[in-house]
């Protein structure tokens, strides 16, 4: 089964799939050509990942289901409780927001600090707020990406031109020397680029400069 298949019998995208391959959630099968090969198990599989993952389980929850060493009812049991901790901490976060509406807050006047002082206490007693460091690590995602999308496209055209002069006239050994030579050096920039790009994103994840961003 090919995975536009799968994509409509489940309900989820291939991006979807793709990741759930990559957490070693789901292992579909060859076809000789190489090809992924998915079968029923594998569509079954997947819209167990599916209802779970609609309900917040976890990845790793999820992955021990799949090995056996968790069942399905301490999986709910555990998930329950922390869904409930997530109402309670919703709860809360709600009475925030109509202090600030009582209160009548304007952006001047409102005082930060009472309120983010106010909000560490609540997470000593165990209240969840937003993560603000993972909100913004996906807009600090953007810049890079599109730098890095812009070099590239910018040293493809180069070389593209460089390959349709030299389709129109018959080039001796010494140009072609050239041109392969600063095509590899082009190649080579690319490569450097997405090198690049892939520590910046690490550095992201990594948390780079959050500690401005956490609560």
């Amino acid at each position: 089964m090919k995975i536009q298949q799968v994509e409509e019998q489940v309900g989820i995208t291939k991006k979807n799939i793709r990741f759930y391959e990559r957490e070693g959630l789901l292992t579909p099968g060859r076809s000789e050509n190489g090809y992924r090969d998915y079968s029923a198990e594998d569509v079954a599989a997947l819209k167990k990942i599916r209802l779970l993952r609609s309900l917040f389980f976890p990845l790793e929850d999820i992955r021990r289901l799949q090995s056996g060493s968790l069942t399905v009812e301490d999986a709910a049991r555990r998930q329950i409780i922390t869904l409930e901790r997530r109402q309670a901490s919703l709860g809360k976060a709600v009475e925030l927001c109509r202090e600030l509406q009582e209160h009548r807050e304007t952006l001047q006047t409102l005082d930060a600090d009472a309120y983010l002082e106010k909000m560490l206490q609540m997470k000593r007693e165990g209240v969840i707020f937003m993560d603000v460091k993972k909100q913004d690590h996906r807009k600090a995602y953007v810049g890079p990406v599109i730098a890095a999308a812009f070099m590239i496209a910018f040293m493809g055209a180069v070389l593209f031109l460089m390959i349709f002069e030299v389709q129109k006239e018959r080039p001796d050994a010494a140009e072609l020397f050239f041109i392969a030579f600063v095509a590899a050096m082009l190649l080579a920039v690319v490569v450097g680029i997405l090198l690049a790009l892939r520590e910046r994103i690490r550095q992201i994840k990594g948390g780079e400069e959050d500690a401005a961003a956490k609560y």
